[in-house]
């Protein structure tokens, strides 16, 4: 009886945050209040006091829509999430938002909502947890050995990318990944039988799933059963289907009416009645929180003391490989970076995917918590680590194997991040960050540094075509706020792109690498590099009258086009500019410096969609790009066809007014 009292606290807590906002989702709330009970006070291991405490459970609420079920949850768990949070639920500024976000609400392991992305989040922080404890564990004295729990709905695993990574989860048998799905065949636009009919646990069960099926999401002893038979599962996933009725005791109750949109005051008097729940709204009796303490809090606090029991042994038995465990968790980098990352004479050729294959390998020892992968690709990216192990299922390495699945292994590799311990990078073609990009965008919500190292950066990708060309992305990737957005020249720029993307702690880096060979051109100039553009060679004359911008390959062609115009006593300044948004975070006199006011004509050079570039030539500059799709041929044929040819520079400078 007192069980079902701190269920209908966490019930009454949600629909009066989501009545008081006059928003939210109501439905889940209901529905998955009693699964979500039982896994939190008898399985999930959470320190309220330490909610970042590496060894702890993961809850990921990957239907984020039912965020006002999560904040319930946290408050009574003993989180900083007040009463007073729960009033401003979804109001500006507030700890509550619409949907949770990972370091703005403590305890929330993961910022979701669009759907999927949470059980690929999850996917990642189960394989890290794998990679780790074989990493790190001893016999005597194992530092990690947790669960990630998911809450998912219908809609989770409608989604491509939810299938992509489920796919993944049961090829490498994650074991400690349990699935809770609340399974009440009700979506925003109805029934899900109008547009869903998957045999779901036969699915899962096929892709390498442990699978179960609770038919009463009411009864907390059938839960709780199947929680714990998924755990005494080592060698696969599990995912346990749990039937609910949606938005449970109010008169809407299984109607798709009461997903997205409040009850309402009636609605709430006749759920409290349905309760027995006399309490005014926002009241709690302290009976309930003493009960979360005990279950919730208490047991995680014991827990957590054990941990650092464990830990504070395993410091003085292995003092080597604490101290990397440190460095990891802290993501301690070497203090000489510069000198562990090549550098290459002037005039060497090569393209610059084969750069930061030098550039990784270089820093595999120095960094050893880098780990990653491709998109079944890395024979062409050549983002992979060479003499290591790939992660299967029976060995862990360095090298991820994600298969043809971009948005899953972007939004793993935000898992992964999330996790702790590891600093994951992902690589795939350039053009097709338009299947990643919402993991992209996650990685950037959350302030994640995932390097992300994507190749085949233009048209000189060649015969493949236009479909592999990209020519909108660069715009793309740059528009996304918080993304570090990177296109070297050549081998020194490339190093020193892989130096800022690993400094830069608080956001992506979208390394924008070459297919074809670029000549040398750079010093490798690593304070003038980081700026996002420099003055990579001046005017003969020491007095430019013009200014030729380039990144990536397109640098060198702005160099002997800045030759050929000087022969005919035109001096024109050059300016690399590898990162636009490094570049913008620059003081205002340096840029200046770099690109002076009085100095109108200005050409940008640079083999993609010219959007975004009037910013830097200005009324009176001009931009060779492109601005309509590529085309299929030999690659220095296309580039020619598309006018990125010295002559074209020079006649398109000459005939600025």
């Amino acid at each position: 009886m007192f069980k079902q009292k701190a269920i209908h606290a966490i019930k009454v807590l949600g629909i009066d945050a989501i009545n008081q906002a006059n928003s939210g989702h109501p439905g889940i709330v209901l529905g998955a209040a009693p699964m979500a009970y039982v896994l939190w006070t008898k399985h999930l291991r959470v320190n309220p006091d330490d909610p970042t405490w590496i060894n702890r459970d993961r809850f990921v609420l990957s239907a984020g829509h039912g965020s006002a079920l999560l904040y319930s949850l946290l408050h009574l768990s003993g989180f900083n999430v007040t009463i007073e949070d729960l009033k401003q639920f979804r109001q500006t500024d507030s700890k509550t938002p619409g949907h949770p976000e990972y370091g703005l609400t403590e305890g929330v392991d993961a910022t979701t909502g669009p759907l999927g992305q949470g059980i690929a989040m999850a996917v990642g922080m189960a394989l890290a947890e794998r990679y780790l404890a074989k990493t790190y564990n001893q016999p005597d004295l194992p530092l990690f050995d947790h669960y990630t729990y998911v809450l998912c709905g219908d809609g989770d695993l409608m989604e491509g990318v939810a299938n992509e990574a489920v796919s993944l989860a049961g090829h490498l048998g994650l074991g400690k990944l349990i699935v809770l799905y609340d399974s009440n065949d009700i979506s925003l636009d109805g029934e899900t039988s109008l547009a869903f009919s998957d045999q779901t646990l036969k699915k899962f069960e096929a892709l390498g799933w442990h699978t179960l099926l609770v038919k009463d999401g009411n009864d907390l002893e059938a839960i709780d059963a199947a929680i714990e038979e998924a755990k005494a599962v080592t060698n696969k996933p599990s995912l346990i289907e749990i039937k609910t009725v949606i938005g449970q005791d109010t008169p809407l109750e299984g109607t798709h009416k009461v997903h997205g949109a409040p009850i309402g005051a009636d609605g709430a008097s006749y759920l409290r009645k349905k309760l027995g729940w006399s309490y005014d709204p926002f009241v709690i009796p302290q009976e309930v929180y003493d009960h979360f303490n005990e279950v919730v809090k208490q047991r995680g606090k014991k827990a957590y003391e054990a941990f650092q029991a464990r830990l504070s042994a395993y410091r003085e038995q292995y003092p080597d490989h604490y101290e990397e465990l440190e460095r990891a968790m802290k993501g301690i980098l070497p203090e000489n970076l510069s000198d562990i990352l090549p550098s290459y004479d002037l005039g060497t050729k090569d393209a610059t995917r084969n750069y930061s294959y030098q550039c990784l390998n270089a820093l595999k020892d120095a960094v050893p918590y880098l780990i990653g992968g491709s998109a079944d690709l890395s024979s062409s990216t050549k983002a992979v680590f060479k003499e290591e192990p790939a992660f299967t299922k029976d060995q862990v390495g360095r090298n991820i194997m994600f298969g043809v699945r971009e948005f899953a292994m972007a939004a793993i590799a935000n898992g992964i991040m999330l996790h702790g311990g590891l600093r994951p990078f992902v690589s795939t073609f350039f053009v097709f960050t338009d299947y990643l990009k919402a993991a992209l965008r996650l990685s950037a919500l959350m302030k994640l540094p995932v390097l992300y190292i994507l190749t085949h950066d233009s048209i000189a990708v060649g015969e493949d075509g236009p479909t592999h060309e990209p020519i909108e992305q660069l715009a793309m990737v740059r528009s996304i706020p918080n993304v570090r957005v990177i296109r070297p020249a050549d081998g020194n720029e490339t190093a020193c792109a892989y130096r800022l993307a690993l400094e830069t702690q608080d956001r992506p880096s979208v390394l924008v690498l070459t297919r074809q060979n670029v000549p040398t051109v750079t010093t490798g100039d690593y304070e003038s590099f980081k700026r996002g553009a420099y003055i990579l060679r001046e005017a003969q004359n020491g007095k430019p009258e013009g200014i030729l911008i380039a990144t990536g390959s397109e640098v060198q062609l702005a160099l002997k086009a800045q030759e050929a115009l000087a022969k005919e006593n035109i001096h024109v300044r050059v300016v690399s500019m590898p990162s636009m948004d490094a570049f913008e975070e620059q003081e205002d006199n340096y840029k200046e410096a770099v690109l002076p006011s009085h100095i109108r004509k200005r050409i940008a050079i640079e083999m993609a969609s010219t959007f975004g570039w009037h910013k830097y030539t200005g009324l009176d500059g001009a931009v060779i790009g492109i601005n309509t799709f590529g085309a299929s041929g030999p690659g220095h044929e296309l580039v020619e066809k598309f006018g990125f040819t010295v002559e074209q520079i020079v006649k398109t400078y000459k005939n600025l007014k």
